[in-house]
């Protein structure tokens, strides 16, 4: 079985790249929502806007046995990470077919200048021991949460409101932050416990308006909420609503700048952003979240909000020299 190039997939091999994600899903389903083949296609036939991708696959007589995708955010070099996915059949795993993937994608990488590469995996399943069999380490631990709106008590959001700290105010916009707010937000997203210490980007004004319109060309919808103290963002909270949201979206990022933490501004802004997806929003009945295992303030004001653990991931990273001497 050989690895072949799949940057321009036909509609069978669409369907066979699906089939094998459901396989997976199947044997490791970690609370983890069923592939979508809508969404499969879509992810297949287009990379987000500001990165690129490249697909491999290895095939056997009755289709493809295993995929990879590699995502490449921004311009080539080694500023950022590639993104890896690699996914096998779970009756074909422990056959070598991963790790010529991964030696295909460690070749793309090379040749894109990148010097790292990052992925996500749930924990306690196979691609954890694949993972640190090819070289990647772990760099975070992630619990995956989930807050069903309709379990919510009645009023609880209104008090958290009305107790918000003296001193701040409220301000919300959909979509790309406004000129006003793009350098505060940025400083903001510095105070962020997340991939800040290795994906080796600096939060600007640009890019943080980039990462909203990369949410707007895809058709998805990103609301935020802030905390200010005078011009300065204290602390802020994002959500993305998917354009085919069938009642699910995504918490984005949630901050609050050290010097005003211990004035409950994480609970305020979440408060107020439920408050305003009910109104814009009422389709929305839940709010994914991933946070990081050591993240201990973070963890309390959304277990207080009403969030429930559903999984936990990892995040690991391997250079792009140790793939390659795998080969």
């Amino acid at each position: 079985m050989d690895v072949i190039a799949l940057d321009d997939p036909t509609d069978a091999q669409i369907r066979e790249w699906h089939g094998v994600l459901a396989a997976v899903h199947a044997a490791d389903p970690g609370a983890q929502p069923t592939p979508d083949p809508d969404l499969t296609t879509r992810l297949l036939l287009g990379a987000e806007p500001g990165s690129r991708q490249r697909l491999w696959g290895v095939a056997d007589g009755a289709g493809l046995a295993a995929v990879a995708l590699l995502r490449l955010p921004g311009e080539p070099g080694p500023e950022r990470p590639g993104e890896i996915d690699v996914q096998v059949r779970p009756e074909l795993r422990r056959r070598g077919l991963g790790g010529r993937l991964l030696a295909a994608a460690a070749e793309g990488l090379r040749a894109d200048g990148r010097t790292s590469v990052i992925t996500q995996v749930l924990a306690g399943t196979p691609a954890v021991p694949f993972l640190e069999s090819h070289g990647f380490e772990c760099v975070l631990t992630l619990r995956g949460m989930l807050l069903r709106l309709d379990d919510l008590p009645a009023g609880r959001v209104a008090r958290l409101l009305a107790a918000g700290p003296a001193g701040y105010r409220l301000v919300r916009w959909h979509g790309v932050v406004p000129d006003e707010h793009a350098a505060a937000l940025a400083r903001a997203k510095h105070a962020m416990a997340d991939f800040a210490e290795y994906e080796g980007t600096p939060w600007d004004a640009h890019r943080v308006r980039e990462t909203a319109e990369i949410v707007a060309k895809r058709g998805d919808d990103l609301y935020t909420v802030a905390a200010l103290d005078g011009p300065v963002i204290a602390g802020f909270t994002e959500v993305v609503v998917p354009h085919d949201a069938t009642g699910r979206a995504a918490q984005y990022d949630t901050a609050v700048v050290p010097e005003h933490r211990g004035r409950r501004i994480g609970i305020w802004v979440k408060a107020a952003m439920l408050s305003w997806l009910a109104e814009a929003r009422p389709e929305v009945r839940e709010i994914e979240t991933d946070n990081v295992s050591d993240n201990v303030h973070m963890l309390a004001v959304n277990a207080e909000l009403g969030f429930r653990v559903e999984r936990e991931s990892v995040e690991y990273q391997a250079a792009v020299t140790d793939l390659l001497a795998l080969r």
